[in-house]
């Protein structure tokens, strides 16, 4: 027991720098001046620097947003034209000039003559006489 206690003891205190070791820092441009490496004009020209990067990194990701929205734009108006030919093909034909049943040729003209005013007055009784059946 008295032997692991020097090597607990040692990893208690290496532990937390040897995890430090392991995270590299952000690169020059996007972090604050490093001890030992000084930035030119010092932490306020590091933070500007810092916001200028930044804003060019929006600037650039806002000028992809856009060109893919006039793409899918583009492609959204080519699949609609696409969409609206296919349904303008496959649409009911126009009906057909001709007629399919064959046109019977015309009746020639009758020699009965015209139908008198008593005829209508006739059919008129006859339902009257029916109406007035006894039942």
């Amino acid at each position: 027991m008295r032997r692991a206690q020097p090597l607990l003891l040692l990893a208690a205190v290496l532990g937390p720098s040897a995890v430090q070791a392991q995270v590299a820092p952000y690169p020059y441009p996007y972090s604050y001046p490093q001890p030992g490496f000084p930035y030119p004009g010092g932490a306020p020209a590091a933070i500007a620097d810092q916001h200028r990067y930044e804003n060019e990194r929006i600037r650039l990701q806002a000028q992809a947003n856009a060109a893919l929205a006039r793409r899918l734009d583009a492609e959204a108006a080519q699949r609609r034209l696409t969409l609206e030919a296919a349904r303008q093909a496959t649409a009911a034909p126009a009906p057909s000039v001709h007629d399919l049943r064959p046109v019977a040729p015309p009746l020639p003209p009758s020699t009965s003559p015209p139908p008198t005013a008593s005829e209508p007055r006739r059919s008129l009784s006859e339902i009257d006489a029916w109406l007035d059946r006894p039942r």
